[in-house]
């Protein structure tokens, strides 16, 4: 483990279209002590080549390839080769703003804290707006975590140097993984603390899992169920006050 080293994971899987904003986005970074880990889910277009022409660019940016296994397995890949302190999730379509890890580092310094995160944009396909900003809660415990994921996923940032790595939960299939992930971290301290400044775009795709929030119910219970544990009526509750949030943030339209 490199102290002060992040390392930033991103799978990809037919990234093309949008993963040079992303990797533009961490070298426009202010903090410099990175290594970025892409690791291509066995992608068909043309995402390897062009990723291969930032690692020639940037010693920086690192690249594995994997047979097609899912998001959860592309990350732990690339979580098993990271040298970092501290542990990134950044999505191939996804954005940070330039003082992103400079103001996180120095937000889970301040607060002492193995877990931080953000609020964020929510973008379209051609990088607009789309949504009001989902503005984060400025501190979580397991308790709310039980219920919803309050971590933007490409807000977190996990210092690894009190507990070790953590890893995603691949028997879930690459849903709801991420959420396990965050609740897993979460779930060493209890506690997590938002920086309530907006640091990263979130792109909403039209055909993405998390842009239709009907196809999710039933494999959101299914989490609460099965992988939480929680009781018949506890899990219905939950579902209820998770749709109730998402509709809120999905349907509060940029005025």
């Amino acid at each position: 483990m490199k102290e002060g080293l992040v390392s930033i994971i991103t799978p990809c899987y037919n990234g093309e279209k949008y993963i040079s904003q992303t990797i533009d986005s961490v070298l426009a970074q202010t903090y410099t002590d990175w290594e970025m880990i892409i690791v291509d889910d066995g992608s068909k277009d043309g995402s390897a080549e062009l990723v291969r022409s930032y690692v020639e660019r940037d010693a920086r940016i690192k690249f594995l390839q994997q047979e097609n296994a899912g998001s959860a397995a592309a990350r732990n890949n690339g979580i098993r080769q990271a040298e970092g302190q501290y542990i990134a999730l950044l999505d191939a379509d996804d954005l940070w703003e330039p003082i992103f890890l400079q103001e996180q580092i120095a937000f889970m310094k301040e607060k002492d804290a193995v877990c931080v995160y953000s609020s964020y944009r929510c973008i379209d396909e051609n990088g607009n707006e789309v949504l009001s900003p989902v503005i984060c809660k400025p501190e979580i415990t397991t308790k709310h975590m039980m219920v919803t994921n309050y971590i933007g996923c490409l807000s977190g940032l996990y210092d690894t140097k009190r507990h070790g790595k953590v890893y995603l939960r691949e028997e879930l299939k690459s849903l709801r993984d991420d959420y396990a992930y965050w609740l897993d971290i979460v779930k060493l301290e209890n506690k997590a603390y938002g920086n309530q400044k907006l640091l990263a775009s979130y792109r909403i795709l039209a055909n993405s899992t998390t842009g239709n929030k009907k196809k999710l119910v039933k494999k959101q219970y299914r989490f609460y169920r099965d992988y939480l544990k929680l009781g018949v009526v506890k899990s219905c509750t939950n579902l209820l006050h998770w749709a109730f949030l998402g509709m809120k943030k999905y349907k509060r339209r940029k005025k």
